[in-house]
């Protein structure tokens, strides 16, 4: 999935990853992707959470070597 931008949230640990989430997305436009990475477990419920939350769209989820990816679309 093609995103606009990328925020790299390794090394993480609950909340920094949504604190880092709701600063980035401010960034964007509506309509825009970003694709956050974390390795923090906790993002696996904190990000759609979020998402829910805020109105933003959760596009896709999933993993990779070792990582939570996510694709999420400003509202």
């Amino acid at each position: 999935m093609e995103s606009d931008a990328t925020l790299d949230c390794k090394g993480l640990s609950c909340p920094m990853p949504i604190v880092k989430l709701a600063q980035k997305i401010k960034e964007l436009q509506p309509g825009q992707v970003l694709e956050l990475m974390a390795d923090d477990p906790g993002a696996k419920q904190d990000v759609p959470a979020w998402c829910s939350r805020t109105g933003n769209e959760l596009i896709e989820s999933g993993e990779r070597e070792g990582l939570l990816i996510f694709y999420i679309k400003k509202s």
